[in-house]
């Protein structure tokens, strides 16, 4: 363990350090996640400005909704897309060889060694947005702290999905529209679940698990969920992981290297 964090010390220090080189980029940016979030703001609002609510969803309870999945995005750009878009490259390039043969597990590796600051401001509007709605729902830290379970249960889970797209380079090498199409289905967790029909209800719960990224942790943080459904979101984390590790090892069986 204290290897990993040695090394991850290492990885996160270098990526940041070259990152600030371009420090510009922070301010373009902030600027793209305040037009995000004002976007993401007034689609709601166009459904509770005529008195509409969705189901036993008030406006500020829709709002912590919208922070949670605002927080999902700045951990996406922090954390996953600089890594998990560099496997395709990898496989490409055949920079995979080296990464493989070092005395480390190479998921680690691949999902760890890039973090960019560029995706703190939506970490920063989504916690914002969060502590707003909550100081008007009258929130306590008991209700953040039931949230913040569920929370990081969604976050495993994003990323053990987000993994195994990118282990299918190894077949597919081109996959970036792949995961865009995830991206795009991600972005239904902006509204609570029970804003679509019932066929997508379904959809978002069963076969991409997007309630269980923004809706639940929001429920639990609210005090609503019930203990099932936060039982869930863990079982679903933990479950998805295992299957990345388990998916990564079986596609690495068809890696052919660079030199083959």
């Amino acid at each position: 363990m204290k290897r990993y964090l040695r090394v991850l010390k290492l990885f996160w220090a270098t990526t940041i350090a070259a990152e600030m080189e371009y420090r510009a980029n922070f301010a373009i940016s902030a600027l793209s996640s305040v037009g995000n979030l004002a976007g993401s703001l007034f689609g709601l609002s166009l459904f509770y400005r005529t008195g509409y609510t969705f189901q036993d969803w008030t406006w500020h309870e829709a709002l912590v909704v919208l922070g949670i999945f605002t927080l999902l995005q700045g951990f996406s750009a922090t954390c996953l897309v600089p890594n998990l878009n560099r496997i395709v490259r990898h496989v490409q390039e055949g920079t995979l060889d080296f990464i493989l043969l070092k005395p480390i597990s190479s998921q680690f590796w691949l999902s760890t060694y890039s973090i960019s600051p560029w995706g703190l401001p939506d970490v920063i509007f989504g916690l914002g947005l969060i502590g707003y709605a909550g100081f008007h729902l009258k929130l306590g830290w008991q209700n953040y702290a039931l949230g913040l379970g569920p929370l990081l249960c969604g976050f495993l889970s994003l990323y053990s999905l987000w993994f195994i797209l990118g282990a299918t380079s190894i077949w597919f090498v081109k996959i970036y529209n792949v995961t865009e199409v995830l991206r795009g289905l991600v972005e239904a967790g902006r509204y609570p679940v029970v804003a679509y029909p019932t066929a997508y209800r379904f959809f978002f719960t069963f076969v991409i698990p997007v309630t269980f990224l923004t809706t639940v942790p929001a429920q639990a943080m609210l005090n609503r969920a019930t203990w099932n459904w936060s039982l869930g979101a863990g079982i679903l984390a933990i479950a998805l992981f295992i299957l990345s590790n388990r998916f990564w090892q079986f596609a690495l069986r068809f890696y052919t290297s660079a030199s083959s």
